[in-house]
């Protein structure tokens, strides 16, 4: 059966974008996870159709990631097929106020590409370590932006195996959620509408919030980013710190001491080391002031 599915899916990608046992911490920003069974990585929109296609018809799971930038890998791996659309799907072109990236483009990448052409609005996303289709399906945001401010059509996969665009009024963007994480679509490229501004001036604002970054998140440690989502009225952050758990630690995991809306990897923690400290933080947020924190974080495979 695994011959079948490995030949199956070189016959779609060819044999340099498929791999087998392939250790999920290498493609986490966490850098924990176990070994995905077949992770492949296509180059084109009908490629990730027909892997898909290809899944379905032999029944077996299929997953898709990005960068890998808010995701908790088991450390039992993956079972099934991981599709991971990133690098090799991370084309960007423009067209006066208009970008157009495949879905496998990083944030800071579109980021550069805008202010190369002097279009200002993005900036707020330079510094997010995501690629552009995850930054489609949550909403992603930062510093007082968000997608649903610049974002005006995206690509995608639907789950009947058909291509749809849908445009800025038809993906009803709230906080870290859209109808194409309601609805299990896959983004397979997006438009982004900005406007014409001072490169300079673009440049600055992109290396303030750089600078704003570097020195209230722990950028030296493994994380994916904000743990949890913010509870409507809280910030996560303050709760975690008001519970009096900066720098609690569990195995190798940490609630950072510079950030406590970060749980980070200190060097040799496991995914189970990391989802029982999320657990814990949880419980005793919601033990002392009665408000449940949900993770951000996605988890992939069996904790």
């Amino acid at each position: 059966m695994e011959k079948k599915i490995y030949h199956k899916l070189v016959q779609i990608v060819g044999e340099e974008r498929v791999r087998t046992d392939e250790p999920m911490k290498s493609h986490t920003t966490f850098r924990v996870g176990g070994p995905a069974d077949f992770f492949v990585t296509p180059e084109t929109s009908e490629e990730v159709r027909a892997v898909i296609d290809m899944c379905r018809s032999e029944e077996i799971d299929c997953h898709i990631i990005g960068n890998g930038s808010n995701l908790l890998v088991s450390d039992r791996g993956v079972r099934g097929v991981v599709v991971q659309i990133a690098k090799a799907m991370n084309k960007i072109e423009s067209n006066g106020e208009q970008i157009r990236a495949q879905a496998g483009a990083l944030l800071s990448e579109v980021a550069a590409y805008a202010l190369k052409d002097g279009l200002a609005g993005f900036e707020f996303a330079a510094g997010i370590p995501g690629t552009l289709g995850g930054a489609c399906v949550m909403n992603a945001g930062a510093y007082g932006g968000e997608m649903k401010d610049v974002l005006y059509e995206v690509t995608v996969l639907t789950p009947q195996g058909e291509f749809l665009v849908l445009k800025e009024d038809e993906l009803e963007l709230g906080y870290r959620t859209s109808v194409v994480a309601r609805k299990g679509y896959i983004v397979l490229e997006a438009v982004i509408r900005l406007k014409k501004g001072d490169e300079e001036e673009i440049r600055r604002q992109m290396e303030d919030l750089r600078d704003r970054r570097i020195s209230k998140q722990p950028l030296e440690y493994p994380s994916a980013g904000s743990t949890f989502k913010r509870p409507e009225g809280y910030f996560a952050g303050k709760l975690i710190q008001d519970a009096g758990l900066r720098g609690y630690t569990f195995g190798g995991a940490q609630v950072s001491e510079k950030h406590c809306g970060f749980v980070v990897n200190r060097g040799d923690a496991t995914a189970a080391e990391v989802a029982e400290l999320m657990r814990r933080v949880a419980d005793k947020v919601e033990e002392q002031f009665k408000v449940r924190l949900e993770p951000e974080v996605k988890r992939l495979g069996d904790f």
